[in-house]
């Protein structure tokens, strides 16, 4: 009886568990979240946009388009990142996701990680995008979140591609000799005052 009691999960154990969509995303009403689009057509472009939901000013500006990826990018980055991404829902108790063709809601900051990267990619040499996996996964959270906000604030929208620091996240992730460029920074930065939080947005108020 012992036995049975120790391997039968309690009703409160299993009530502690948030439901969640996706990649994360609170099943709650129109959370901020990102959103990735992924076509039929094996040669569609797969589209991000962020959905800043009940946080909009206005209905218009509640959706921002942040980057097209050409299919072949995509399929570059999508295992290292859905890798990546299950192992840190895995930490917080969380159901994994996985790619499907449709709407991919994830999580707001993982989806601000994941911007970073695709930026990155967009217009970078084929043969350099396992390079600049390999140095995203390096990264920590908090430097991801920071060079998104850096990015973000003035070439984040989905017409940015090659500008500002776009370009710099290509050259910096892309290039071996250059991925330490911009991580001191946001080290520094993660650890002023205005620290972000190093946890999924489930588990504490929505702030940015």
């Amino acid at each position: 009886m012992a036995k049975a009691a120790a391997n039968t999960e309690s009703p409160k154990a299993r009530a502690q568990v948030p439901h969640t969509l996706g990649f994360g995303v609170p099943a709650t009403s129109d959370p901020h979240h990102f959103k990735v689009v992924i076509p039929k057509s094996s040669t569609g472009k797969v589209q991000i946009s962020e959905h800043l939901g009940l946080q909009a000013a206005s209905a218009d500006s509640a959706v921002i388009d942040r980057v097209l990826l050409d299919r072949p990018r995509w399929t570059a980055i999508r295992a290292e990142v859905q890798r990546a991404f299950n192992a840190r829902l895995a930490a917080h108790g969380l159901k994994p996701g996985a790619w499907k063709v449709g709407d991919n809601p994830v999580d707001r900051l993982l989806g601000k990680e994941l911007c970073v990267l695709a930026w990155a990619v967009e217009q970078m040499d084929a043969e350099k995008i396992p390079v600049a996996v390999r140095n995203w996964l390096a990264l920590r959270p908090e430097e991801r979140w920071w060079l998104f906000g850096m990015t973000a604030m003035s070439t984040g929208g989905v017409m940015d591609a090659g500008k500002g620091w776009r370009a710099a996240l290509k050259h910096a992730l892309g290039d071996v000799a250059q991925s330490d460029l911009l991580a001191p920074r946001a080290r520094r930065s993660s650890r002023g005052k205005d620290d972000i939080r190093p946890s999924l947005d489930l588990f504490g108020d929505e702030t940015s």
